[in-house]
């Protein structure tokens, strides 16, 4: 199986990264700039949210090792850790956004690399999140203006937040942290060395153009669709019906869609809210980007459970 998942990823990155090159091209790139934020959301509500779908399979799992039976337990912890991320965002957003950008990069480094890395060592654990930190600092380096624009959106008025960011672009420290994480992926790539490892350079590269070629949102959109969850989703899967990636994909289809359905119709009405006090962008990003923050943290906190007991 670990083979099989190394074959369709390596082909899936390789499509991805032929994909980032075609749309960077000037003639094909004039139409994407017009992307507007509501196509983002919609990819993100289709395609990106989905790969999370399936956490309530995952969560009765974790019931069963702590021998729950009431399935309740889940769906309500689950919301409500959802629901206090949101909560401490508008009372602490800084110190929320910090510890968001931290876990995101750790959570991307591991997802998109760990099916090419038997050792889960401390080592592997860090080299993940220095990869992983290239979807945070590259919008940074290529977009740095656009970057805090966004970030002022979500509520940052920070002065001294803004004030250590200069100074981390005028001292060159986004370069070293790009530096930093294009090492980790050197010495993934050489561990056990593995021709399906090119999957990281792909990954590399692909990530470095789309952010040199488009702004923040739409190359954060078009890899959160169509790398990371497209990758989530494949493992999946695969882990549904290891014989038939067919039958696997119609029945990750039938299994996600409720909770896909339920999240977009939470962000349709938190996006009538928000549009009441900010104008339709504004309240979008807002909700992407938020709304993101509130699910990845009991995502994460959930495969951790699962990954620490089931050993």
């Amino acid at each position: 199986m670990t083979i099989q998942i190394k074959k369709i990823n390596f082909k899936h990155s390789f499509i991805f990264f032929l994909f980032c090159n075609i749309i960077s091209l000037p003639f094909i790139k004039a139409y994407n700039l017009s992307i507007s934020p509501l196509v983002c959301l919609l990819l993100i509500l289709i395609i990106g949210v989905s790969h999370g779908s399936l956490d309530h399979i995952k969560g009765r799992k974790l019931l069963k090792i702590f021998k729950i039976n009431n399935i309740i337990t889940f769906y309500t912890s689950y919301f409500l850790l959802a629901v206090t991320i949101i909560i401490l965002w508008v009372l602490l957003p800084t110190v929320v956004l910090i510890a968001f950008l931290i876990v995101a990069s750790f959570h991307f480094g591991k997802e998109d690399t760990q099916f090419l890395i038997d050792n889960n060592s401390y080592l592997n654990q860090f080299l993940f999140f220095l990869k992983g930190s290239l979807i945070i600092l590259a919008p940074l380096y290529f977009n740095f203006n656009e970057t805090i624009s966004i970030f002022k959106l979500l509520l940052i008025e920070n002065e001294s937040f803004y004030q250590s960011l200069d100074v981390i672009e005028n001292n060159n420290f986004l370069i070293i942290g790009i530096v930093l994480s294009s090492l980790s992926s050197i010495i993934l790539f050489f561990k056990k060395f593995d021709l399906r490892k090119f999957t990281i350079f792909f990954d590399y590269f692909s990530i470095i153009i789309i952010n040199m070629h488009f702004s923040p949102l739409i190359a954060f959109t078009i890899y959160f669709c169509f790398l990371h969850s497209i990758r989530h989703s494949i493992s999946l899967i695969t882990e549904l019906d290891q014989e038939s990636l067919r039958n696997g994909l119609l029945v990750f289809i039938k299994k996600a869609t409720p909770l896909t359905i339920l999240t977009a119709i939470f962000c349709l009405i938190g996006l009538y809210f928000l549009n009441n006090n900010y104008n339709l962008d504004s309240a979008i990003l807002k909700l992407i980007f938020i709304g993101l923050a509130s699910l990845t943290f009991p995502h994460i906190l959930l495969e951790y459970l699962i990954e620490k007991n089931e050993k």
